[in-house]
């Protein structure tokens, strides 16, 4: 098992996540590739100290990019929708 702290990677602010933190009171972020939804659920909770409804997970895959005369491929990724419970939040900019 990996460590807490190593399972997310980075939260994903976008406005689609934006708008669905707002009417749902769900989070993404950017998860380790191996990690199941129960690492991530134990993850978010021992972290930010909240209670986790439920985990969506969705694997995007690479995409092939041109860089000139060569052509690149990007790496995969795996995101995690997290949905909290009633009345609680995860704030990543404090005092801004």
């Amino acid at each position: 098992m990996a460590q807490l702290e190593n399972i997310l990677k980075k939260p994903l602010i976008t406005e689609k996540v934006s708008k669905g933190t707002e009417k749902f009171n769900r989070y993404a972020f950017v998860v380790e590739l191996k990690a199941n939804k129960y690492q991530i659920k134990q993850a978010v909770e021992t972290l930010y100290n909240v209670k986790v409804l439920a985990v969506r997970t969705n694997i995007t895959p690479g995409k092939t990019v041109r860089a000139g005369k060569s052509v690149k491929k990007t790496s995969k990724f795996k995101k995690a929708f997290i949905e909290l419970a009633e009345g609680q939040t995860i704030e990543f900019f404090k005092g801004i």
